[in-house]
């Protein structure tokens, strides 16, 4: 049997461990026995053909079986020639005394070589788990960017190791048995692989390395990846109906998980997160054990499928004690969020059992059997491995509101900018430059000849309303400031941290040069590009002044011919003329200005449509469009975590 030494101390021990259970023809794979000779090797590891060797030692059970003092000259002499290999005599003595045997049973030793060339297939995962992981893959990829490395980090490893175990043997499930101390976790251990490979006893802790047993061949590079040695890979008893039973079966003692060595309980831990399935050993003295269940179980509800739970030394409970205990550890263990695997339904497997006499094997055999036959653990782990990282991930996905932006919030958005720059008072200016300008066109002569005159009296800065730039512009960017944090606030509202922040991020960049490019297209927008529409009734207007004008300036040449006797005396037409023009004029010009007032609100109102349009496009180019982005990134990622979940739920 392995002791402390053998499984904490390395090489060194190995053929320690050898003396107890590995050169028993059972326990042992042949691994142990050459520790020795590697330890006068230099402690380099062995080639495959010794391990294969070794092998054929423990099958063949040779009572002749060379020593390490033996083999080592063999080992040592510097490239032997070949006949010179036989001169010992100690090959050619194996040979003979195992050629009967050799023809019954076959070589291990082939085997090993055969198992090693065997194209063993790989795992593989269904429709639904494959769509899974591609989709957390994806997830990943788009939050790099937004979410840091350590709030990524369980997801990542999740998909690193579902790539790394689908690349080996599925059809192999690795099993892990774990413990506290002195729950009995070797003593099982032993008792399912039919022959003492582990090491029992009182002194604790006992186990101080894993110790894997494998039931069929193509095994190696699982155990590998789980970072066991060859000295510590062992095979169990040989009989054809346990080998039916738990074919593709690799199982790994660990050490306590309550183990007083730090690096015995971080063997634990690292092991426990690369097995298919782990079987928890509790006593009836621990099986309450806090650490346990705060550490392990409950963390780990979500693995329920892949769990069983072994009540262990109930030969030590009298009469009806065994069944109390083992339903009080299901109450502990519904508390914990395990769901039980019982009237069909799927779920962790409790047992109770005594790995000393042997009570309950035969029951956890059976129902590690059907297990096995599954040939779905590994998936089950995955997928298992998948809702926890899912789980951890929810708060930086998930959310329980409608997010997005509205188009209330848009059209706020557009009119605070438009206030910014002005729009409402842009368009009353060139409501008032329209009147103005219909006024100047069919008012009367005198009228235009009289602001003509104003005109030239009056400088034209005293006409142009007095700003005070530095005020009026800092009062704007103030505006501007407030409109794009009132936006970004409610664009992030609801989502979770890191996309809110990310909003907020995107209109605060979208915001630098808001105010200056604002401005840049009021200019623009303002600038007439040329003659301002005029209605069809402009030019009759037009018209009728002129006439107005006319007959005004004929009724006075007609007086004025009468007075200097040029014509004779009649002051009836000429005055009606003239009283005509003079009323006519004014009339015109007042009826043109009731109906320009149509036109000129019309025409104020497109100039402030056009610069409200001009300044919601600015607005929405730089800040709405990089603020949409990233909402439209967080609803792809929400996408993706629901595929993740496998619950397709609305992001709003």
């Amino acid at each position: 049997m392995l002791t402390e030494g053998a499984s904490s101390e390395g090489e060194d021990s190995g053929g320690e461990g050898c003396e107890g259970a590995g050169c028993d023809g059972q326990g042992c794979d042949g691994d142990g026995c050459d520790d020795t000779r590697d330890r006068e090797d230099g402690g380099h590891a062995r080639a495959e053909g010794d391990s294969g060797h070794a092998r054929v030692k423990d099958e063949t059970k040779s009572p002749h079986a060379a020593s390490p003092a033996q083999d080592a000259p063999a080992r040592t002499e510097p490239e032997p020639a070949p006949e010179s290999a036989w001169d010992d005599g100690l090959i050619a003595r194996r040979v003979s005394e195992t050629a009967t045997q050799a023809e019954a049973v076959p070589s291990v030793a082939a085997d090993t070589r055969s198992s090693t060339a065997q194209v063993v297939p790989p795992l593989a995962y269904d429709g639904p788990l494959r769509s899974r992981l591609d989709a957390l893959r994806e997830l990943v990829g788009l939050s790099r960017t937004r979410l840091d490395s350590r709030t990524l980090a369980e997801a990542g490893r999740v998909l690193d190791e579902a790539a790394a175990r689908r690349r080996l043997s599925g059809q192999h499930t690795v099993v892990a048995i774990a413990g506290a101390t002195g729950s009995g976790k070797s003593q099982l251990f032993n008792a399912l692989a039919g022959v003492a490979i582990s090491e029992t006893g009182v002194r604790r802790p006992t186990t101080a390395a894993p110790i894997a047993c494998s039931w069929s061949d193509g095994a190696a590079t699982l155990i590998d990846r789980l970072g066991i040695p060859g000295r510590l890979r062992r095979r169990p008893l040989q009989s054809a109906e346990a080998e039916a039973q738990l074919r593709g079966l690799v199982l790994i003692d660990l050490p306590d998980h309550d183990s007083a060595a730090v690096q015995h309980r971080e063997q634990v831990d690292r092991v426990l997160a690369l097995v298919d399935a782990v079987i928890w050993v509790v006593d009836p003295e621990k099986y309450a054990d806090a650490v346990l269940h705060e550490r392990y179980l409950r963390p780990m509800a979500g693995h329920a499928e892949v769990t069983f739970v072994v009540l262990n030394q109930v030969d030590r409970l009298p009469g009806e004690a065994a069944d109390q205990v083992l339903d009080d550890l299901r109450r502990l263990l519904d508390e914990d969020g395990i769901a039980l695997g019982e009237y069909g339904e799927p779920g962790a497997t409790v047992l109770a059992l005594s790995a000393l006499t042997g009570d309950g094997i035969g029951e956890l055999r059976e129902s590690l059997g059907q297990f096995l036959a599954e040939r779905g653990a590994a998936a089950r782990r995955i997928s298992a491995d998948l809702d926890a990282a899912a789980a951890r991930l929810r708060p930086v996905y998930a959310t329980g509101r409608r997010t997005g932006l509205s188009e209330e919030a848009r059209a706020e958005f557009a009119d605070r900018l438009a206030d910014a720059v002005g729009a409402t008072a842009a368009g009353e200016a060139a409501e008032r430059a329209w009147l103005r300008n219909a006024n100047r066109a069919c008012g009367t002569p005198w009228l235009r000849l009289w602001r003509w005159y104003e005109d030239r009296r009056e400088p034209p800065t005293g006409r142009l309303a007095v700003r005070a730039p530095a005020d009026e512009e800092a009062t704007a960017r103030q505006r501007v400031e407030q409109a794009v944090r009132s936006v970004a606030d409610r664009a992030a509202r609801g989502l979770p941290t890191p996309w809110a922040q990310a909003v907020r991020e995107a209109a605060v960049r979208g915001a630098q040069g808001l105010p200056e490019a604002l401005d840049e297209m009021a200019v623009r927008a303002t600038t007439p590009v040329g003659r301002p529409p005029r209605p069809g009734w402009w030019p009759v207007a037009v018209l009728a002044q002129a006439s107005m004008t006319i007959l005004q300036v004929l009724g006075g040449l007609w007086l004025v011919a009468q007075i200097v006797g040029v014509m004779s005396p009649n002051l009836g037409v000429p005055v009606l003329l003239m009283a005509t023009g003079i009323i006519g004029g004014p009339a015109v010009e007042w009826s043109s200005r009731m109906a320009a007032r149509g036109p000129a609100r019309r025409y104020g109102l497109e100039a402030e449509r056009r610069l409200r349009e001009a300044a919601a496009g600015c607005g929405r180019a730089r800040v709405l469009d990089p603020v949409a982005a990233e909402l439209l990134r967080y609803r792809e990622v929400r996408e993706q975590y629901g595929r993740v979940t496998g619950v397709s739920a609305p992001v709003g």
